[in-house]
């Protein structure tokens, strides 16, 4: 598969490209999941470049650092509607914007990401778990709405794994100990198993499920609060 690599600002452009590096001729492009005027120029690129799109993976992710680290009452109207709106929002914007690309391929698939602090409380998550709450929203009803058009919509809540996005959250190496400690499998999720889940579910094998939040945290999920 030939892919398209994104970017939101030049501070991350460099770690992209890096990755492209390793692969066959991808597409570049930046895209700020803020601006619907980037988000249409995003879809133009790929048209161009692809003529039509097969699958497309979410990971945007924000919140401002004062947001995770304050307790959440004092959550600003502010950093709450940056949290949503780049956390969630993107979501629904960037799917509006590709779907047109996968209904000239039959059909496609979208991916996200989202996390357990969407129903449990975790110390220094705040705000990005009620943005995760939404994002879980919006993938059954982006499920629901497109599936007439054979395009499955769909997201991996994955357990703790150290990334750049990890980086900001205090305590985030407390969490892998207790993800260690607790889950069934005694042990930390690595990438290469949330890549695994992500392939099926972008791939013909998951062509029947559409909705749905997929654990991939060995097993924490399950465990109660004894």
């Amino acid at each position: 598969a030939r892919l398209a690599l994104t970017y939101p600002s030049e501070r991350l452009e460099e770690n992209v490209r890096e990755l492209a590096a390793k692969l066959e001729n991808p597409l570049i492009a930046r895209c700020d999941v803020t601006s619907d005027q980037e988000i249409a120029d995003l879809a133009a690129n790929i048209d161009q470049a692809f003529g039509g799109l097969d699958f497309f993976v979410h990971g945007a992710g924000f919140a401002p650092q004062a947001e995770l680290s304050n307790p959440f009452v004092q959550t600003s109207r502010e950093g709450f509607r940056v949290a949503l709106d780049v956390s969630t929002y993107s979501l629904i914007g960037l799917t509006r914007a590709m779907a047109p690309l996968m209904a000239k391929r039959g059909g496609g698939s979208v991916l996200t990401l989202t996390y357990l602090g969407s129903e449990r409380v975790f110390t220094n998550y705040n705000v990005m778990g009620v943005a995760k709450a939404a994002l879980e929203a919006s993938v059954r009803y982006l499920a629901a709405n497109l599936g007439p058009q054979n395009i499955r919509v769909n997201a991996i809540s994955a357990g703790p794994i150290k990334t750049l996005a990890a980086s900001g959250i205090s305590g985030f190496s407390n969490i892998l100990q207790v993800y260690r400690d607790r889950a069934p499998l005694r042990r930390n999720v690595e990438l290469a198993e949330v890549a695994d889940a992500a392939v099926f579910l972008l791939s013909r094998a998951g062509r029947a499920v559409t909705g749905e939040i997929l654990m991939v945290d060995a097993g924490f999920h399950v465990i109660g609060g004894a």
